[in-house]
């Protein structure tokens, strides 16, 4: 978003979460809701995390500033409060150095976007995905395609979102990676955001 913000790029297509705070610097045309994942190796005991107690004890990677940092911290603090272990954020500059700490067992979880674990998963086949939420929990939050304020780009960018949505070719993509959870059933432009903190 800095580089869309500066000129040196026209559009962000990643996991960029729309919010009342960020509609003031950028439009968004949503492509999927807002899904975030617990990641853990394969062969892990931990079947299921859903809730603030299946956390306890546990050192989860996490990025910071982000969405589920908050959620994650939250629970923490949830855990704390009933006299439980609250667990341990750990934070690492990319994901390639926080799934090898995955791997080799220094963490025992993943907090991040739902497609990176999904596709993590899949690829190496050396973890799994043990429980999603929406990345604006308890709020319902959406991702969309990134420009800048009024540089006229939103609107064909939904154009050509909705095309996709309207041929498949959507649903395809979202198959192939088991991301079907995500799916939207129209692109939005500057739908209501996360509200403001």
């Amino acid at each position: 978003p800095l580089g869309v913000e500066s000129g040196k790029y026209d559009a962000v297509v990643s996991n960029v979460t729309v919010t009342e705070e960020r509609k003031d610097l950028f439009d968004f045309a949503t492509h999927r809701n807002d899904v975030i994942a617990f990641q853990v190796q394969a062969e892990s005991d931990i079947d299921s995390i859903s809730e603030a107690k299946d956390v306890s004890g546990l050192q989860v990677v996490v990025g910071s500033g982000t969405n589920q940092e908050k959620i994650l911290l939250d629970w923490f603090a949830e855990n704390e409060a009933n006299g439980i272990d609250p667990g341990e954020p750990v934070y690492y500059d990319d994901n390639a150095a926080a799934q090898l700490a995955l791997a080799s067992g220094r963490v025992d979880a993943i907090f991040g976007p739902n497609p990176t674990a999904a596709y993590a998963a899949a690829v190496s086949g050396e973890s799994k995905v043990v429980g999603t939420i929406n990345g604006g929990f308890p709020e319902t939050a959406q991702i969309g395609v990134t420009t800048a304020k009024g540089n006229g780009l939103i609107d064909p960018v939904a154009i050509v979102l909705n095309s996709i949505i309207d041929n498949s070719t959507y649903d395809e993509a979202l198959e192939r990676w088991g991301l079907e959870d995500e799916r939207v059933e129209e692109s939005l432009v500057n739908p209501p955001g996360l509200p403001r903190p």
